[in-house]
């Protein structure tokens, strides 16, 4: 897997943040919060730059990685449709060094 793609998946964990319910019993601790998130794009993205300026930047810049972050903040709160995505997401190993991040921005985003 290329650096571009493992900073894809990565990051693309940082799409988790972007959401906060129940999530299936098989789902990582804090899915539910991803999972029903009502905060828009920007808010995540503002919460993110305020944590961590250089992963959001990043995240930003790669096209499949901030494509899997709007695509994951536009559908519904509490869907199938986002589960997949979560799901989708967790799936990638490289994902789990951002979880602190994405739990981070996941409870802060609606105060941006």
């Amino acid at each position: 897997m290329t650096f571009s793609t493992k900073m894809a998946a990565g990051l693309g964990g940082l799409a988790l943040a972007a959401m906060a319910g129940s999530g299936i019993a098989s789902a990582a601790p804090g899915d539910a919060v991803i999972l029903n998130s009502t905060c828009t794009y920007p808010q995540v993205i503002a919460a993110a730059r305020a944590q961590d300026p250089v992963a959001t930047a990043a995240l930003q810049k790669d096209p499949a990685a901030n494509g899997f972050l709007q695509g994951l903040v536009a559908s519904p709160p509490g869907s199938p449709e986002r589960q997949q995505k979560i799901n989708f997401v967790r799936s990638f190993p490289q994902a789990a060094q951002f979880n602190r991040l994405i739990m981070s921005v996941a409870t802060s985003c609606n105060n941006y």
